[in-house]
């Protein structure tokens, strides 16, 4: 009589493993590099992705055509014939908002230090000239390149292994409380915001909110709390407030972080932090410093000492005083400001630099 013997199953995953690093590459005095001649070219300071050298090479009079400026990622790595899989992507920094816009992207492909797959892009024609002179990539005789690289190590795979357990789906107590949200259902209270109104649950606001809940069921709590005027807060920002507190998500990061100098998280951060909400102001704080630019970086130190966000000031002052862009922040409407609102941020970082100018 024959048995039925199951199949053992075995299973191994692969994943690609990347290291990323951005560069900054900030080139004053423009029209005075310009007659250098071609193949005369400016070289930015090196720096390491991946656990290999790389640098900017900007050629102010163009490679091939003077009708075009040229700008190349180049490795440099000592060994010769050192290969790198990597892909690069080289932007224009918009000296008006402080955004990049990306003009070349390469990759992924094998950078070979020993021949001329070593720089990318592969030909010379970067910027057309008359286009950029007259963009907002060039501004007071100053122009920033944005370089993103992206090494492809080895994959990793992981060891042979049975499936021991049974997949657990996630959890999606978010969704349910997001449709209450939006269905209004058993909503109980309303809250006016720059002339628009939004309904709510007292119960699931004072669940995450303290503020809200001293504000509902504390001792102090006002006897009609059925319409609740919110001022000083933009009703775009409330609305993302409110998906995050019965949501514990945010919308599109992508739609949030694009906007103009990251104002939106600007204006979360500060909400949060004016109802208690650590986790949201956390997540603030963390999309604020991994977008700090040159015209960012002292709007965002004035606001993290302002609201207490001790990580973020450090951020923002070891970016300040560990590169090469304090005579351009100076000359932003941020650091002008700063220096009125906030003037402890910049004895802190005045104290930062004269440490590490005596290390």
């Amino acid at each position: 009589m024959d048995h039925h013997v199951p199949t053992p199953t075995t299973a191994s995953t692969c994943t690609p493993e990347t290291a990323q690093g951005r560069h900054l590459f900030e080139v004053t005095g423009y029209s005075k590099h310009r007659g250098m001649g071609h193949e005369k070219f400016i070289r930015s300071g090196t720096f390491f992705v991946g656990g290999h050298q790389w640098s900017i090479r900007f050629y102010p009079d163009g490679i091939t055509d003077k009708d075009y400026i040229s700008v190349y990622l180049e490795l440099m790595e000592e060994k010769e014939g050192s290969k790198v899989r990597a892909s690069c992507d080289l932007k224009l920094v918009d000296l008006t908002t402080g955004l990049s816009a990306s003009v070349h992207r390469t990759g992924p492909r094998m950078f070979n230090s020993g021949d001329v797959s070593k720089f990318a892009p592969q030909d010379g024609l970067f910027k057309k000239r008359s286009e950029f002179e007259a963009s907002v990539y060039l501004r007071d005789d100053r122009l920033v390149i944005e370089c993103i690289v992206t090494v492809m190590t080895e994959p990793k795979v992981s060891a042979t292994k049975l499936p021991t357990k049974i997949e657990m789906p996630p959890s999606d107590i978010g969704n349910h409380l997001g449709k209450l949200l939006e269905e209004e259902e058993c909503a109980d209270v309303t809250f006016s915001v720059g002339g628009e109104t939004f309904t709510a649950h007292k119960l699931v606001l004072a669940m995450r909110s303290p503020v809200f809940k001293a504000e509902f069921y504390g001792p102090m709590r006002e006897r009609s709390t059925q319409l609740v005027t919110i001022d000083d807060m933009q009703p775009a920002v409330f609305r993302v407030l409110l998906q995050f507190i019965y949501t514990d998500s945010l919308p599109d990061m992508k739609d949030l972080v694009e906007d103009v100098n990251c104002e939106m998280i600007r204006h979360l951060l500060v909400a949060a932090d004016r109802y208690a909400l650590d986790r949201l102001k956390l997540i603030c704080q963390s999309i604020l410093a991994e977008n700090l630019n040159v015209i960012t970086v002292a709007t965002t130190l004035a606001l993290a000492y302002q609201h207490n966000c001790n990580m973020l000031q450090d951020v923002c002052l070891e970016y300040i005083t560990s590169s090469d862009v304090m005579d351009a922040v100076a000359a932003t409407e941020g650091y002008k400001n700063l220096k009125t609102t906030c003037p402890s941020a910049l004895a802190d970082a005045f104290e930062k630099t004269m440490k590490l100018l005596r290390t």
